[in-house]
């Protein structure tokens, strides 16, 4: 892998390093599923001549049995995966002496939040026990893989220097958005809202945008300077009570929107002390030759895998 930093004294505005944080999106949903598997796994005291019901169409029963039997089909591979990964970090980080503490995850989900750009359906639980998880897991990797490089302190001093824009993260607001053609339009979905619809259900229903729409309107977080919302909707957010949604917004393409906040996030500004230690990890990263992932250390550690395709 090439070094994309290694020009670090060179005055310009840097972005963050979003490799790691793909990766652990791309598996967040799958890690989501873990407690929901274990969840789902019978009781031993429940008696197995009696299936369980956990839906019917047409008067034909779809039993827990079932239902397990297609979340295993559908997930068990990748859902085993990841355990299996989660657990050869942890025995990484014992062997290495390595810890990660709440700050470092709580500073990567601050990241993320910031960097995220457009509807991204891997952020649905986004700050939920799994996602701590697994960024815990890239945590470990990261760390094992730049524990003996050198990083200069002047380089780390400069990086922050030209980049404090980066760690100055703005107050965010977990956003789901209608958007219709007309401010008659809006003025319906508004009516709906009032009289009980769920904002989720109208979304999927009559917004126009079909990306949102399959997330029931959920656009991630939004914050000031989002290029990817229309300034207008990025405006009214401050003023839109949790758990509500907004009046019609018009937008410049000619549409209008309703919005509402799910939960809002307060931003924060991190001082050389806080990141010193990420940026040394990033700059380390791009000395690498090339990418590494949990997988290299699986013999280390004696990891064996028994899944057979179905």
């Amino acid at each position: 892998m090439k070094s994309t930093r290694n020009n670090v004294n060179t005055p310009q505005k840097r972005h963050l390093k979003t490799k790691p944080v793909l990766i652990v999106l791309s598996i967040l949903l799958i890690g989501n599923l873990l407690w929901f598997i274990a969840w789902l796994v019978p009781n031993e005291n429940v008696k197995k001549s009696k299936a369980e019901e956990v839906a019917s169409v047409a008067g034909k029963v779809i039993t827990k049995e079932q239902w397990m039997a297609e979340m295993e089909s559908m997930y068990g591979k990748e859902v085993l995966f990841n355990m299996v990964n989660a657990n050869v970090m942890e025995a990484a980080a014992k062997k290495n002496k390595i810890e990660v503490i709440d700050q470092e995850i709580d500073l990567q989900l601050a990241l993320m939040r910031s960097s995220q750009e457009g509807t991204d359906s891997s952020l649905q639980s986004f700050d939920g026990e799994a996602m701590r998880k697994q960024i815990r897991s890239r945590l470990i990797l990261e760390k094992v893989l730049t524990k003996d490089i050198e990083i200069k302190e002047d380089a780390i001093q400069s990086f922050y220097d030209n980049n404090k824009n980066l760690y100055n993260i703005p107050n965010s607001y977990r956003t789901s958005v209608i958007y219709v053609a007309s401010e008659k339009e809006a003025k319906d979905v508004q009516k709906e809202l009032k009289n009980g619809s769920s904002f989720e259900g109208l979304a999927r229903e009559r917004s126009k945008d079909a990306s949102s729409a399959s997330l029931g309107g959920d656009i991630g977080y939004v914050s000031e300077g989002t290029e990817s919302v229309d300034a207008a909707i990025a405006s009214a957010l401050p003023n839109v009570t949790v758990g509500k949604w907004s009046e019609p917004i018009a937008l410049k393409d000619g549409q209008f929107a309703i919005v509402q906040v799910a939960s809002t996030f307060k931003g924060e500004s991190f001082t050389f002390p806080d990141v010193k230690e990420h940026i040394r990890r990033e700059l380390a990263l791009d000395q690498l030759p090339q990418s590494v992932t949990q997988e290299a250390f699986w013999q280390e550690f004696d990891a064996e895998w028994f899944y057979s395709e179905k």
